[in-house]
């Protein structure tokens, strides 16, 4: 059975950020899951609805706090399906994760996007990006990295952390390269943050805030809020 489009580029997406797919010992067929923070939940929710394909009723579930964090996290958790078992096998085409060239075709604007809300981050004063990366082997990150550049002609480096690497846009038109191909298709206000690059010039901010109210969709009265409570976070930002 092939899997719905919609439901390929939403995994294909989750499973560059917070997704996984899991076979059960008990069973053959694999079942898809992830989890955020209940701050994120509007972003949880929304992605949770587009699953529905793959659900149950008892597909979302509230955790407690761990040892990690103090805040309740939201956790999906899909039925093993037949339709995950073509983009399990499509992931793991030798029994281990491998982000192949048959992969990164089948990426779209909308699973990119999910992975920046997933993993990625602005840095620097929020004038470049960063995927968390951590969890991939260098070989897969180069992968990314030259799909990027070939597919959206976007250039990106490989940064170490200690033992790990990471994908990152030191360039801030290069980021904003990215981020006006997954704005067309944001879901929710609250990730706002996520998209919003921060500049001391008022007329560059401006233009970076139109710019996202055009792509987006979303009332300026809106943005700008998001705009204000993230420049309150920052010094240099602060009247």
């Amino acid at each position: 059975m092939e899997a719905n489009i919609q439901l390929k580029e939403i995994i294909l997406g989750s499973l560059l950020g917070d997704g996984c797919l899991v076979v059960p010992k008990r069973y053959k067929k694999p079942h898809f899951e992830f989890r955020h923070s209940i701050l994120q939940k509007d972003y949880f929710d929304w992605k949770a609805s587009l699953l529905k394909e793959i659900s149950s009723e008892k597909s979302c579930r509230i955790q407690p706090p761990d040892g990690w964090s103090k805040l309740e996290k939201v956790h999906y958790r899909s039925l093993t399906h037949p339709s995950l078992i073509e983009i399990y096998q499509l992931t793991r085409p030798k029994g281990t994760f491998a982000i192949t060239e048959k992969w990164l075709k089948c990426l779209t604007p909308i699973s990119l996007m999910i992975w920046w809300l997933d993993d990625g981050s602005l840095i620097r004063n929020s004038r470049q990006g960063l995927f968390c990366t951590e969890g991939f082997s260098h070989k897969n990150i180069s992968s990314l990295q030259k799909y990027l550049q070939q597919r959206w002609g976007i250039k990106t480096h490989i940064g170490i952390r200690g033992k790990y690497y990471q994908l990152r846009m030191y360039s801030t038109e290069e980021l904003k390269k990215f981020l006006r191909l997954i704005l067309p298709y944001f879901p929710v206000e609250n990730m706002l943050p996520k998209v919003i690059i921060l500049y001391k010039d008022k007329t560059l901010q401006q233009r970076w805030i139109s710019e996202i109210i055009e792509l987006t969709g979303f009332n300026e009265s809106v943005v700008q809020k998001y705009l204000a409570l993230k420049k309150a976070k920052y010094a240099m930002f602060r009247k």
